[in-house]
């Protein structure tokens, strides 16, 4: 998707855009024609004081494609040098209408569409009412009842003016968020499946990896359980080749107690012992495939990185949450325990934690204060500090932003 340069909000597009509304100042100059009467009696001689009319409206009607043109700039919308520019405008239509009446009260509402191309919001009240009630005075004054439709025009075309531009401005900003919630989508989107792929294999290739380690040291003594490991490797690669390919699609579906058992597989075949309590009410599926990545990027963690001797899931679940906490008693690592650690986790905890906040959770991770105090050990062997991941999730979350 090819994304257009950046615009700012209010700025009108060229008319490929199919945006609705005048698409740049170049609309506005037909509107200069109202001016004609005025300089055909100018050329006609039918002006007193030619010069000062002539002068006048050429300042006019410079100054109204200043202002109509740097209007569609928002940003210079906003300057002195445009409320100068209308400032001028008004001082050369109370003149020349005042001073001539007749064809030259239709600067009058020329000025009132020029001021409807800056004015917004409750300024147009502030502006159009009394700029509506001073050219009707005017026109009363030198043409009585006929003022009714200068007023009457003046208001209308500042009003009607400003309603089409503020109009396309609203319409383009709908369309640049509708760009950007596009983008962020797409965003979203790549995020999640490369947290997902990288989930997957890392398991995987961690789970392989062990498993043909076990296979290469029993192959010498014990062909039989070689094979079995070897059976597994094939299996587990199977089974990653479905899960990358449902990953693709978007349609992965997990069980916690299949990502379970495969924990418990892993573990033992990495020389841990595996010891998984779970309690509770049955879960939500997605609330047990978000767990099932966190069993998965732990135990993982706890493979490559632990040297435990045994590591301990506990599925905890109540009406309100639910708990999933992995301690094992290897080496363990230096962390506060309310931060995804870096240096065990890499970037998966940190996408772990991503999608926990997302669904109302956390996650948080660190030293398993006391590990040894829950996972027993051997006489004479070493109490090491351990580390441990802790999964909060309420059940009440929302799915649809994991």
């Amino acid at each position: 998707m090819t994304r257009n340069k950046e615009q700012d909000p209010g700025r009108v597009q060229d008319q490929g855009s199919g945006r609705p509304g005048p698409p740049s100042g170049y609309a506005m100059l037909p509107w200069l024609l109202l001016g004609l009467g005025s300089f055909s009696n100018l050329v006609q001689g039918k002006t007193p004081n030619p010069w000062f009319g002539g002068i006048g409206l050429l300042v006019f009607n410079s100054l109204y494609v200043y202002v109509v043109f740097t209007a569609f700039d928002p940003r210079r919308r906003q300057s002195h040098a445009i409320w100068w520019s209308l400032a001028g405008m008004g001082l050369m239509t109370f003149g020349l209408g005042g001073v001539y009446g007749g064809s030259w009260l239709l600067f009058f509402p020329l000025f009132g569409l020029a001021c409807g191309t800056v004015v917004r919001g409750r300024g147009l009240a502030w502006v159009g009412l009394p700029l509506s009630a001073a050219a009707g005075a005017i026109g009363a004054y030198h043409d009585g009842w006929s003022a009714i439709a200068v007023a009457y025009g003046t208001f209308i075309s500042m009003m009607v003016t400003a309603a089409i531009l503020t109009l396309a401005e609203t319409v383009m900003e709908l369309r640049a968020t509708r760009q950007e919630l596009a983008r962020s989508a797409v965003e979203r989107e790549r995020l999640r499946f490369s947290r997902d792929l990288h989930d997957l294999l890392g398991h995987t290739l961690s789970v392989i990896v062990v498993k043909a380690e076990a296979a290469r040291r029993l192959a010498p003594r014990d062909p039989d359980a070689a094979l079995t490991q070897v059976s597994d490797i094939e299996s587990v690669g199977r089974q990653a080749l479905t899960e990358i390919r449902e990953a693709v699609t978007g349609y992965r579906e997990g069980s916690l107690a299949t990502d379970l058992d495969r924990a418990c597989s892993a573990l033992t075949a990495a020389g841990i012992e595996p010891v998984i309590r779970r309690s509770g009410p049955p879960l939500e599926p997605w609330a047990e495939v978000l767990l099932g990545w966190v069993v998965r990027e732990a135990v993982t963690n706890a493979v490559r990185h632990s040297a435990a001797t045994r590591c301990r899931i506990t599925v905890d679940g109540s009406a309100e949450q639910v708990r999933l906490t992995v301690t094992d008693n290897g080496v363990g690592i230096e962390g506060d325990g309310d931060s995804p650690s870096t240096d065990a986790g890499g970037t998966g905890l940190k996408g772990l934690t991503e999608r926990l906040a997302a669904a109302g959770g956390s996650l948080k991770t660190g030293p398993a204060n006391g590990a040894s105090k829950g996972i027993a050990t051997s006489p004479g062997q070493q109490t090491n500090q351990g580390f441990r991941v802790t999964a909060l999730l309420p059940v009440d979350a929302s799915p649809s932003h994991i």
